[in-house]
């Protein structure tokens, strides 16, 4: 089945292809980036596999201008449910 290229700028970036990865035409050179962009593992899922969810953590909070995890103050969400329905008097 032939592939036609009707976008000038997907025409160019296929020539662009086909010279870096020396490829005999611009079919083979789209054929070889399709294969490593689908068969590749993305950036993100690699980057996940490489640190634990306390380190993605971490990195998140440091992102988002975030304190530690340890210096939040606790917070009671059964007292804070009883409130707002009105049990406060529930004894613990």
């Amino acid at each position: 089945m032939p592939l036609y290229v009707r976008d000038e700028r997907v025409n160019q970036l296929a020539e662009q292809a086909r010279k870096i990865l020396n490829a005999p035409t611009k079919t083979d050179a789209i054929r070889q980036a399709l294969e490593k962009v689908v068969e590749a593992p993305s950036e993100a899922a690699i980057n996940e596999k490489k640190f634990s969810l306390k380190e993605r953590l971490e990195r998140l909070r440091d992102k988002y201008n975030m304190p530690p995890y340890e210096s939040l103050e606790h917070f009671d969400q059964k007292a804070f449910l009883d409130k707002m329905w009105g049990d406060d008097d529930v004894h613990r």
